[in-house]
């Protein structure tokens, strides 16, 4: 038999109702070690990776692993801050924020990947008397391999209680009219100060192609929601672009990719761009070392001759009132 994790006795009244704010993850140190572990939990699961694991679990371990940690681990401590990884810092800036606007409601972080792990910050709610349990990932855009991958900690972890909360899932937002507003006030924010580029580059995070093949509705949320800001911003199409980055392997990925996108508008003779990440809730590796970094350095190489990169919505007002709103139209109907 399964054994369950039994849960304390609730206090009396109406109980308390919980938000899981859920994202990607990060290595506890910019180490090789830590990155090792990091990418380890993160490159086994099978929603990231779709391949059997008797080919793909001894190329992980004895390919990539050993030659990709210490590269990763020398670019996590290029962007590095005092108090950690950007995107846990960020994360819980923004956790605190929404805990205000939310009184009433108990607001953690996770990670899906590393720490505070899905299950750790569960298992803390149970102990604190959860009853109701709101989840939301941190992923404007719905893909099995991020928001999936989400519901699949929560439920795995709760199928082991023997008492499990109600629960609600956020799938995505990426036409939220709140989220669009911060997203606006952020870009137009970033014009009024340095004006504005020859062009705004949206780049997404990159998924390969036969995920789309297979219904995944990504890259249709993406397209979706860069047009619904484009339009906010009042932009003519030959104004903007749309770009995914970040692929690994060989096989194609979703396209245009943002690298060789970026080296074409360089050799066409475009001098400045403009780039925001609308899929990234919180600043990261991938947006401020290979957008802010490598890929200014693409642009440039090619031509270019500068690439500002405007910072994710992390914990500014915006951000948290947006996600604030989403919350408690979720929350409708449930007693706190």
């Amino acid at each position: 038999m399964k054994p369950y994790l039994d849960a304390p006795v609730p206090a009396p009244g109406p109980g308390r109702t919980a938000l899981l704010l859920v994202n990607l993850g990060t290595p506890d140190a910019p180490t090789p070690a830590a990155v090792r572990r990091y990418l380890a939990q993160f490159l086994h699961d099978h929603r990231v990776v779709e391949l059997s694991r008797w080919i793909w679990c001894p190329l992980l371990h004895f390919v990539i692993l050993p030659l990709r940690s210490p590269r990763v681990a020398r670019n996590y401590a290029s962007v590095w801050m005092p108090d950690g990884s950007p995107l846990l810092v960020y994360g819980q800036r923004l956790a605190r924020q929404m805990q205000h606007a939310l009184p009433d409601v108990q607001v953690r972080l996770a990670m899906r990947y590393g720490n505070p792990s899905v299950p750790e910050v569960l298992r803390q709610l149970q102990a604190e008397g959860m009853q109701r349990l709101l989840v939301l990932p941190l992923y404007p855009q719905y893909s099995a391999s991020t928001t999936a991958a989400v519901m699949d900690a929560v439920t795995a972890e709760l199928a082991t209680w023997r008492r499990a909360p109600e629960l609600r899932f956020i799938a995505d937002y990426h036409v939220d009219a709140g989220w669009l507003d911060a997203l606006e006030a952020r870009v137009r924010a970033h014009w009024d100060l340095h004006g504005r580029a020859d062009r705004l580059v949206m780049s997404f995070h990159g998924l390969p192609k036969r995920f789309e093949t297979a219904g995944d509705p990504y890259p249709r949320q993406c397209e979706a929601g860069a047009r619904a800001l484009a339009t906010r911003l009042e932009l003519a199409d030959d104004q903007w672009l749309l770009t995914y980055q970040s692929r690994f392997g060989r096989e194609e990925w979703l396209q245009p990719y943002t690298d060789k996108t970026l080296e074409a508008l360089a050799r066409d003779g475009v001098k400045t761009l403009d780039v925001v990440c609308p899929g990234f809730a919180s600043d990261c590796l991938e947006t401020l070392e290979e957008i802010a970094v490598e890929n200014d350095d693409v642009f440039r190489a090619a031509g270019g001759e500068a690439l500002r990169y405007i910072s994710a919505l992390n914990d500014e007002p915006g951000h948290v009132a947006a996600l604030s709103a989403l919350a408690r139209r979720h929350l409708q109907g449930w007693p706190h």
